[in-house]
Parts: structure tokens; sequence; C-alpha cells
């Protein structure tokens, strides 16, 4: 087998209609019908509903914990309801790769291991296998079958891979089966 994958010059927002794009072809290359996506404060989302409208997909946007008020990172209620109002379901958890107990310890645990080394690809990998595994905790994902799960850096899409997705619990059955855009 043979495949594309599109790398960017650079990491960032400018990336995300090319992104998205190249998530809803394969999606339909695929015939995936989950898609799993990063978005702060609904703009990734909103544009993500209207690059695949038209298609069958479950669409689901998956926002920074709350954790994160003070940073200005974390999507407000409007925001959540008017993503909502675009065919988008939002979810919003604890991150499954940092940001738990031992971060407040100065200690390593195996989740933050795993999300230094998906940063060595680049920061949107790591992402978009934390949205995966925080999607799949909340019950949104199904678990059985692949998805795509797309991220970026700081703001907007530069990311996408197709994945198998797990629970946390079940983390080594987590498979990432292709690389579809990635910022180099």
């Amino acid at each position: 087998m043979e495949g594309k994958i599109l790398y960017f010059d650079t990491p960032g927002k400018i990336n995300t209609d090319r992104t998205l794009k190249a998530a809803r072809q394969r999606a339909q290359e695929l015939g995936i019908k989950q898609i799993v996506l990063a978005s702060t404060h609904g703009f990734t989302a909103k544009r993500a509903s209207e690059l695949f409208k038209g298609m069958d997909v479950d669409l689901v946007a998956v926002s920074i914990c709350a954790s994160f008020d003070k940073s200005g990172w974390t999507m407000t209620r409007e925001e959540r309801e008017e993503t909502e109002n675009h065919g988008v379901r939002v979810i919003t958890g604890l991150h499954s790769l940092g940001d738990d107990v031992s971060e407040a310890f100065g200690e390593s645990a195996p989740n933050r291991i795993v999300r230094e080394t998906l940063y060595m690809f680049c920061q949107g990998l790591k992402v978009a296998v934390e949205i995966a595994v925080m999607a799949a905790d909340a019950g949104v994902l199904d678990i059985s079958g692949e998805a795509i799960a797309i991220g970026g850096t700081d703001e907007g899409a530069d990311t996408a891979i197709v994945i198998k997705p797990a629970y946390a619990r079940k983390f080594k059955e987590m498979k990432i089966r292709e690389i579809i855009a990635k910022p180099r």
C-alpha cells in the first residue's frame, strides 16, 4: 500500500483548511464516520462543520480543560453553544497525556513520557492522540472502528491521523494507522 502525507513548512492555524480537506478526503476513501478534533474556542470545529458538510460523519470537538481558564484557553458557554449549533458535539475532560495529579508533585508519570515522545513528531500529533483518548473515555467514539483525529499547534489544525482509538486504561491497544498531515 502506498499513501500520501501532506507536510507543512510551518505549523499552525494557516494550515487548518488544507488539513481538514485532507482529512475529509481520507475519511471518504476509508469510509470513516468518526472525526474528533481539538477546538479551544470553536474555530476549528465550526470550520470542520463547513468542510465536512454533506458527509455522514460524527464531528466531536474536544476542548481544553477548565484548569486553563486563567490562561484564556477554555471554551466559554457561548462558544460551546455556537459550536454545538453547527452540529458538532463538544466534550471537555482531563488531558489524558498531561495535566494530571503528577504535575502538581513534579513527578513524571507514564502519560507525560508518552506526551513528550509524541511531541518529537509534532505538537499536533500529541493533541490528536490525546483527544482520541479523551473522546473514547467520554464514550463518544466507537473504539471498535477507526476515527480521524485532528490536532494542531497553538491555534487551528495542522495535523490529522487515522487512529484506532482506545480508552486511557487500554492505551496500548491504540493504533496510529496513518498520518494524513503534519508540519515538518
